[in-house]
């Protein structure tokens, strides 16, 4: 594990209204984001939004982008984004995990001001924290199914769990 205690970070775009009125992330119905990790490797069972406190005897951790709770990601501005990257990267500094992984490569792309982006492994580090973006859970991201990005998300459980520290 990484010196701060964390393999991966996990990080979504922001909470859902249903997340921000639970406090337990990915919470909505329909969100891919707890199958995922599950079919992916990252857990040995499926958890519910209710147990993810449970991550972080997995190595895992998890945050949001922005903190303010939306129906629609896309209800966030540009500043937030920006905002929520600069203090993402405050945190990333003090908790140093091995990995990043920005679950949504749009806010990504906003947050950090890559336009270019594309989903995997990014050159952009923080500290010795490497960055992976990951396709959106959600179920509005109609183009990735479970199975595809459980393929994406399982790539990083290799890299975040290889034996030898190197770039994927």
């Amino acid at each position: 594990m990484a010196a701060g205690g964390l393999s991966v970070l996990f990080c979504g775009i922001n909470p859902s209204l249903m997340s921000g009125a639970t406090g337990h992330h990915f919470a909505r119905p329909g969100n891919r984001f707890w199958p995922v990790l599950h079919l992916s490797g990252f857990t040995p069972r499926l958890l519910r939004p209710s147990e993810q406190g449970e991550l972080l005897s997995y190595g895992l951790g998890i945050t949001n982008v922005v903190a303010r709770a939306t129906a629609r990601a896309d209800e966030l501005s540009d500043e937030e984004f920006r905002e929520g990257g600069r203090l993402l990267t405050a945190k990333v500094e003090r908790l140093r995990p091995r990995w990043l992984a920005v679950v949504g490569v749009t806010a990504y792309r906003t947050a950090f001001g890559e336009k270019k982006a594309r989903i995997g492994p990014q050159e952009r580090t923080i500290g010795d924290t490497r960055v992976w973006a990951l396709p959106n859970p959600s179920g509005l991201n109609a183009h990735w199914t479970a199975e595809t990005m459980a393929q994406e998300y399982g790539r990083l459980r290799a890299a975040a769990f290889a034996t030898e520290d190197r770039r994927p």
